[in-house]
């Protein structure tokens, strides 16, 4: 059979590909895009590809991704380094940090335990994260991985392998969205919005 694409155009659709979240339909969209817009824009995305990769590093305290190491959280004063919260990755500190609450530090562990995807605590930043505790003044850890089994499982891993420090170990809690209702929320979501209610 011929082929019916050119090289270029096929690798960049199989590129795409690769990405989380990118289906063949959406990468071959994305291709044909960049071939009908000026060419600057095809070379705006690839220098900022490049600049991904060389212009970041991950910070050699909370492995968060950032320009220099210490990165700005790590190195501001102002915050609260007796309070670690751990998570998942790198999107979920921007998720904490537009909440406005949180004042504390990070650890970024880049990923969640899941043995059946090969992922074991060799594979995450869990050493580095003993390590600081070892080392600093802290009073508590917040574990702040995600409410699925991988998160809940990597959130006990990481209490058991806390225990010794004699901090606070804490949890995110859980429950009902705002603005949601109760005929729609789901078995789990409601039974940890009754076990963590408090008195107003």
């Amino acid at each position: 059979m011929p082929q019916t694409l050119a090289r270029p155009v096929a690798d960049l659709i199989e590129a795409f590909s690769r990405l989380p979240g990118i289906g063949p339909k959406t990468a071959s969209r994305l291709t044909f895009f960049l071939l009908r817009e000026p060419e600057d824009a095809a070379l705006k995305l690839a220098e900022a590809l490049q600049a991904l990769r060389a212009g970041t590093v991950l910070c050699e305290q909370c492995f968060n991704i950032t320009e220099r190491s210490p990165c700005p959280i790590c190195a501001d004063a102002t915050r609260d380094h007796g309070v670690i919260c751990v998570v998942e990755e790198p999107l979920d500190v921007l998720a904490i940090e537009r909440s406005g609450v949180y004042r504390g530090v990070y650890h970024v562990l880049h990923g969640a335990l899941s043995p059946i995807d090969g992922i074991y605590p060799e594979k995450l930043r869990i050493r580095e994260l003993v390590e600081r505790v070892r080392s600093a003044a802290l009073r508590e850890i917040v574990l702040a991985t995600n409410p699925s089994l991988e998160g809940e499982n990597t959130a006990a891993f990481i209490h058991q392998q806390l225990e010794w420090a004699g901090i606070s170990i804490t949890r995110l809690a859980r429950g009902l969205p705002v603005g949601g209702d109760l005929e729609y929320a789901d078995a789990i979501t409601l039974a940890r919005a009754l076990e963590g209610r408090r008195a107003m």
